[in-house]
């Protein structure tokens, strides 16, 4: 939180660069769309059993597998995996772009406002009044399976984004509304931390578990809620593009050019917690995606402009959460590291080079 409030003016975002290269951004794109392809032939190939490259391909074209079991492998379970790392990726890269743009803070990601604690809380609080069995804690979670999670998760990252968009009526700074949402993700974070110490051991335990992320539990069921609500948040955020390119300049000169700030404040609030409350409530909070996808893809494209961005971290989003869900299950063997442990070994050295750069601008401006 203090590297967040702590971030210099020179780590902010700045006004929209020059348009780059027509031949620099469709390579960009081109090698992103092929990343895309290959990360996801490769996801639905590895895994603790490889299945081979053309019967892979054989039942993604609709076809039967020589082997039934390679069919009910990728059919059945690494397509919706693959499918829900593409869906969350890119949620979480353009509600990150999102947050950066509209609070001027090169730290800022999508959980900023209390979405990912409210989606906790939910589930905290499920756990203690219900619990589970020992099959799991998605499999019997008080009695209502894996829909009682969801349900609790999007009750909870609901309710502070009610409370935030509540109170966005009367903040005209956008800087202190994200005051008041890091306030509130941190007061429900000590709410959470009390509920787990009075909960049974063993659901504390699935509790965190639940906590460290992970793509492998959503079903075809789930993604027929899941890819629309994404889809929806990420329209929502194709409405505001025009906008997010002129708060860049600052708030004065997106007034200047006759935008209403609250309504975009409001719009891209309600886009990207609905963006990390859905990927929250499918796949647990999964951290550092929304914070790094944006600071790659601007460094990729050479631009700030999100007539360019939006498609591109939504792009590269999908791709390097393809790539973390294929690291976090070990490839030949039965180990599995949390999901949450990948991305941050990923993500840090992003954040280290962000802030050494910044770091760096903010010495040649002051000389």
């Amino acid at each position: 939180m203090t590297a967040v409030l702590g971030a210099s003016p020179a780590a902010t975002e700045s006004a929209p660069d020059s348009p780059p290269g027509t031949g620099r951004v469709s390579l960009v794109f081109t090698a992103l769309i092929v990343g895309l392809a290959a990360a996801t032939i490769l996801s639905v190939t590895l895994g603790s059993v490889t299945v081979p490259l053309g019967e892979t391909l054989r039942v993604l074209f609709g076809q039967e597998a020589s082997d039934p079991r390679w069919s009910m492998v990728v059919r059945d379970l690494r397509l919706p995996r693959t499918i829900t790392a593409i869906a969350v990726g890119a949620a979480l890269g353009i509600a990150g772009l999102q947050m950066q743009t509209l609070f001027r803070n090169a730290l800022a990601d999508p959980f900023i406002l209390g979405a990912s604690s409210g989606a906790s809380l939910g589930v905290a609080i499920v756990v203690v009044i219900g619990g589970g069995g020992a099959s799991g804690f998605t499999a019997g979670l008080a009695g209502l399976g894996r829909a009682g999670v969801v349900l609790a998760a999007a009750l909870g990252a609901a309710a502070v984004l009610l409370l935030i968009v509540l109170l966005s009526r009367w903040v005209r700074s956008a800087v202190t509304l994200l005051l008041i949402g890091v306030m509130l993700g941190s007061a429900t974070t000590a709410v959470v931390s009390v509920l787990l110490v009075y909960s049974d051991p063993q659901r504390s335990q699935q509790f965190l578990v639940w906590g460290l992320g992970s793509f492998t539990a959503t079903t075809w069921s789930d993604l027929k809620l899941l890819v629309p609500v994404v889809l929806g948040g990420i329209a929502v955020a194709l409405l505001t593009v025009r906008a997010l390119n002129a708060l860049l300049l600052g708030e004065g000169y997106a007034r200047s050019m006759g935008i209403d700030i609250r309504v975009v404040r409001l719009t891209t609030v309600v886009s990207a917690a609905l963006l990390a409350g859905a990927t929250t409530a499918f796949c647990g909070p999964i951290g550092f995606l929304g914070l790094i996808v944006p600071h790659l893809a601007r460094m990729a494209f050479g631009t700030s402009d999100h007539r360019i961005l939006l498609p591109g971290v939504a792009l590269l989003g999908a791709v390097l959460a393809l790539v973390c869900g294929i690291m976090s299950q070990m490839p030949g063997t039965d180990t599995v590291f949390p999901l949450n442990a990948v991305t941050a070994i990923v993500g840090a050295p992003v954040v280290i080079a962000v802030l050494i750069r910044s770091r760096r601008g903010a010495l040649g401006a002051a000389l």
